[in-house]
């Protein structure tokens, strides 16, 4: 069902049956290809005879779409679908990048579900074109996104599917529909006889002998407990704010209607009645505790009355023992507590803070390769898996990472014998449990150096930095001096967004 599924099989298909002319259509209007509806009625419609691959590969215009479409059809007679996908997303089309730049990054999770599709086919069946698509073509994927990613869309959802997930804020956009009127009552009632059932019939329900009409009643609360049923799932899907909406028919609401319930819930909860609330027109609103919201008995100065004295006991008014440790190890970074305020990230902020993650990534990367090829492995990542479009922004940021690790000081933590996302765990003097990870250490004979990538904003001076970066590199000296006692140690921030080194002199 996702556009960018549909859009890599319709490359998929031309590769089989190019002469398809509505699947290459499809194809062509596809962020792979790029045409506009317009550039297809244009060049298409009102064409002699023949085929469209065929007026493609003649238009004077379209021989650059021409040498595409041909490379994919080369490309299928001796690829896998696997990685016939794989060449169309990371090749020279670059058709991740343009699908991600056209329908946004949540297209990522059905396009890597394809390719894994892909892949358990050719486990189990081979490696045929044709094979393929009709057996994908049967079978039903479902791909559910992470509770706890944070994406700037906006998700339509049924309420089945929404199950497990929730959002900061939840429209129930159809809370209108009455549940005799959705359709819910296609198939036939089972009645039971002797060992087995009989489909009834649910259509002509006046009439009927008793016992018919009780299993029709039987059957109607069933349904009518389940619509009340997915009503609390979908209310319990909101985080901070939940909207429950819908379109008045013409007829009016049916009392079983979700709005019809919700409301008089509201009601009797006390919610507040206001006129042209954010646009949703007359509304009721319900907030919570100290956000305005009204008693019961509609009072705003209504008081709860206090019946009998409550004793405290003496425990309650005790500090807490402090522990000797804490019961779980301290992770390094979460040594202090990261309260420097901050405004609102603007546009320049937000650039800096996505190249110095793809700075920080190439870091992690780079160590491995040789120096001499290491400009020319981060232009390529830059290009094909950052999806940097502008070519000056990738030279720039492959310049600045090949000068920290060519630094002089610092050269060592990215050479052989250094390692990258090393684990540390130690008890330190005072009783306190440090374990974490290092982003690059070095260990030699005299010192032990560390680094830690930081992706946030740059201090401007070594007296600047936060206290909780400083606190988590204090923690982890004092760690490798425990492990390491008698040697020296090192430490150092890199802030990638800059990049800036700054060396720490810790105590």
């Amino acid at each position: 069902a996702p556009l960018a599924v549909q859009d890599l099989l319709a490359a998929m298909r031309f590769a089989v049956q190019p002469l398809d002319d509505l699947n290459l259509a499809c194809l062509l209007v596809s962020p792979l290809i790029g045409w506009s509806q317009e550039r297809l009625m244009d060049i298409a419609a009102g064409r002699e005879p023949g085929s469209l691959w065929r007026l493609v590969r003649e238009h004077p215009e379209c021989a650059a779409d021409a040498a595409i479409l041909g490379a994919i059809l080369n490309d299928a007679d001796y690829l896998t679908p696997a990685r016939f996908l794989e060449r169309l997303l990371s090749g020279s089309l670059g058709g991740r990048r343009k699908l991600f730049a056209r329908l946004g990054m949540a297209a990522r999770d059905p396009i890597d579900e394809l390719i894994n599709t892909a892949l358990a086919f050719e486990r189990e069946e081979g490696g045929s074109f044709e094979h393929f698509l009709a057996w994908f073509a049967r079978g039903d994927v479902e791909v559910k996104g992470d509770p706890d990613q944070a994406n700037d869309e906006v998700r339509v959802m049924t309420v089945h599917g929404a199950k497990g997930l929730e959002a900061p804020v939840v429209i129930i956009a159809d809370a209108h529909l009455n549940p005799d009127d959705m359709g819910a009552h296609d198939d036939p009632i089972l009645a039971p006889l002797g060992d087995g059932d009989i489909p009834l019939s649910r259509s002509g329900t006046k009439s009927l002998p008793a016992r018919i009409a009780e299993l029709h009643a039987d059957d109607k609360r069933a349904d009518l407990l389940e619509h009340m049923r997915l009503l609390y799932v979908a209310m319990t899907r909101a985080i901070d704010r939940l909207v429950v909406a819908g379109m008045e028919p013409a007829h009016g609401l049916k009392p079983n209607a979700w709005h019809v319930r919700v409301e008089a819930g509201l009601k009797r909860l006390g919610a507040v009645e206001v006129e042209g609330a954010t646009g949703w027109g007359s509304a009721l609103r319900y907030a919570r505790d100290g956000e305005g919201r009204r008693s019961p008995s509609g009072d705003k100065d209504a008081s709860v009355r206090v019946e009998s004295q409550v004793t405290v006991p003496d425990w309650a008014r005790r500090s807490a023992p402090i522990e000797e440790r804490p019961p779980r190890p301290l992770a390094p970074s979460a040594m202090a507590k990261d309260d420097v305020a901050a405004a609102p990230p603007s546009p320049a902020l937000r650039a800096a803070a996505q190249r110095g993650t793809w700075i920080h990534s190439l870091l992690e990367r780079l160590v491995e390769v040789t120096p001499e090829r290491r400009r020319e492995a981060a232009l390529a990542w830059l290009e094909r898996a950052a999806g940097v479009s502008e070519a000056a922004d990738r030279e720039e940021i492959a310049d600045q990472v090949c000068r920290v690790l060519t630094n002089s000081d610092f050269a060592p933590l990215f050479g052989p014998g250094s390692l990258g996302e090393a684990p540390l765990a130690a008890t330190l003097p005072d009783g306190r449990v440090i374990a974490g990870t290092m982003d690059r250490l070095l260990v030699e004979d005299e010192r032990v150096s560390v680094i830690d990538f930081k992706s946030g904003r740059v201090p401007t001076n070594a007296s600047s930095i936060p206290a909780a970066h400083q606190a988590q590199m204090q923690a982890y000296v004092d760690a490798l001096r425990v492990i390491f006692p008698g040697r020296a140690v090192r430490s150092a921030l890199l802030y990638t967004a800059g990049p800036a080194l700054f060396e720490l002199s810790m105590g």
